[in-house]
């Protein structure tokens, strides 16, 4: 009525009224009534908007990458994103332009610009295998000054879900990865193998181990057994040289003794030649009959007896007939007749 009107702005929407070109009122959430014929009101959007983007680039070995991912943003300076581009809204409360749905992909346009400096940079391999690395660059490539920022935005999260080659591409890499893929299993199959055939000569050689250790042993044993009946022998030795030894001092003793005997016996016999001889040499000159004679008084009954029977048989021709009793021969044989009593 009469050309005022009212707006009224969500605390998620930055409202500037602008009056002859100057910012006369700006703010979020704002409510206020306005003269319509002399102001001009902008209202700026501060969701954060995910825009998604998928496009093909070139690798630095010239192989063709499609890279699909999103980026989400917010406008962090609405004057600045207000002066760049029209945000201004018509008496009905819509745009005056279409600049609000350029700005999503003006913000992709950003993305592919560094994202082609890092594909351009990067072997398709190392593309395939580094998609960390290529979020980390590009997110600082779109928060530097002349990124994000020189649009008055600034990134809330970016991306990558995709890094894709062309199926010809694709299935000679997963043919190559295949390969490495078996040949990795034949390399887990030979370890495994090789493992196995290590821990049966482990086992081995333990075995190998043990029997020489029991065999050290059993030698260890047999030595001291041997060692104990060595010293056996040389106590049974030592105690045979001792008998040895006093069996033969005591020779040697008896040998001393019997040449001592043997010296007394010489000496007693030579001592009694030497009496015989000169006795003997005393009665050389002396008639036989006279010393028989002589020894009758002091000779042995028996001696006389067979001196007697010795002349008898003498004279054995002169004698024609001899008779003797049998009680005179025991008497002879028993002893000295008995002497007839004195009448």
């Amino acid at each position: 009525m009469f050309g005022f009107r009212y707006v009224k702005a969500n605390p998620s929407t930055y409202l500037i009224q602008y009056k002859n070109g100057k910012s006369t009122r700006e703010g979020t959430g704002l409510t206020f009534w306005y003269f319509a014929p002399s102001a001009t009101l902008v209202s700026i959007p501060l969701e954060s908007v995910d825009a998604p983007f998928m496009f093909q680039e070139v690798s630095s070995d010239f192989q063709v990458v499609t890279v699909q991912g999103q980026v989400t943003y917010r406008v962090s300076k609405p004057a600045t994103l207000a002066a760049l581009m029209n945000f201004t809204l018509k008496s009905d409360g819509s745009y005056a332009s279409e600049d609000w749905t350029k700005l999503p992909q003006r913000v992709v346009n950003t993305v592919q610009v560094q994202l082609r400096s890092v594909l351009q940079s990067q072997t398709l391999q190392q593309l395939l295998q580094g998609s960390d690395h290529l979020v980390q660059v590009v997110r600082e490539g779109l928060q530097r000054a002349d990124g994000l920022p020189s649009l008055g935005l600034e990134l809330v999260n970016f991306a990558i879900l995709a890094v894709k080659p062309n199926p010809e591409t694709a299935r000679a890499l997963e043919a190559q990865v295949r390969e490495q893929i078996l040949k990795q299993a034949d390399d887990a199959t030979y370890v495994r193998r090789n493992a196995a055939i290590e821990q049966e000569r482990a086992v081995k050689e333990n075995e190998l181990n043990t029997e020489i250790a029991v065999e050290a042993k059993k030698r260890q044993i047999r030595e001291a057994q041997l060692e104990a009946e060595q010293a056996v022998l040389a106590k049974r030795q030592a105690i045979q040289d001792q008998d040895l030894a006093g069996r033969i001092a005591l020779e040697e003793k008896n040998k001393s003794l019997t040449m001592l005997r043997a010296t007394n016996a010489q000496t007693e016999a030579d001592a009694k030649a030497y009496g015989i001889a000169a006795s003997m040499k005393a009665v050389q000159g002396v008639d036989p009959k006279v010393l028989q004679a002589l020894m009758v008084g002091q000779a042995d009954p028996n001696v006389l007896i067979a001196q007697a029977f010795q002349g008898l048989a003498a004279n054995a021709e002169r004698i024609g007939e001899l008779n003797i009793s049998p009680d005179l021969l025991q008497q002879l044989t028993h002893g000295r007749p008995k002497p007839a009593a004195k009448a």
